[in-house]
């Protein structure tokens, strides 16, 4: 089992159709055509997007995990299922930090030296870390 979870963006879920894909269809550098289209080339049907190691929202075997930090943007497809996700594993008991960053795109989180949100985003979750692995020693 992983120390901990960072988690940027994660893709946790196959509904298309959450608040946060409707909101940012059109979005860049991600909207939903881009997702439609991973999710065509990835898999074999549509369908292999519920299994449940993708659909993670779906599960409901969650309190064994290790404590977590969700990374969300507000103009992301994405958000919604990540934030979904955050939120079941609190109800399962798993410590998780889930920091939604407004006004921020997907991908921004690796832009640190341009964008301050997404320095301090780092550097949150940095700090996540290296709490979570000195209670590992």
């Amino acid at each position: 089992m992983p120390v901990y979870q960072l988690l940027v963006y994660p893709i946790a879920g196959n509904d298309m159709n959450t608040p946060s894909y409707q909101e940012n269809a059109n979005a860049a550098p991600l909207g939903k055509a881009d997702m439609e289209w991973f999710v065509a080339n990835v898999f074999k049907s549509k369908d292999q997007a519920a299994d449940p190691r993708i659909n993670l929202v779906a599960r409901t075997d969650l309190k064994e995990l290790p404590g977590a930090t969700v990374v969300t943007a507000q103009i992301d497809p994405l958000r919604s299922e990540g934030q979904a996700y955050a939120e079941k594993m609190k109800a399962a008991g798993v410590s998780v930090n889930l920091i939604n960053v407004e006004g921020v795109t997907h991908e921004f989180f690796g832009m640190a030296k341009v964008v301050d949100k997404a320095k301090a985003t780092v550097d949150a979750a940095n700090a996540d870390l290296v709490k979570a692995f000195a209670k590992s020693k």
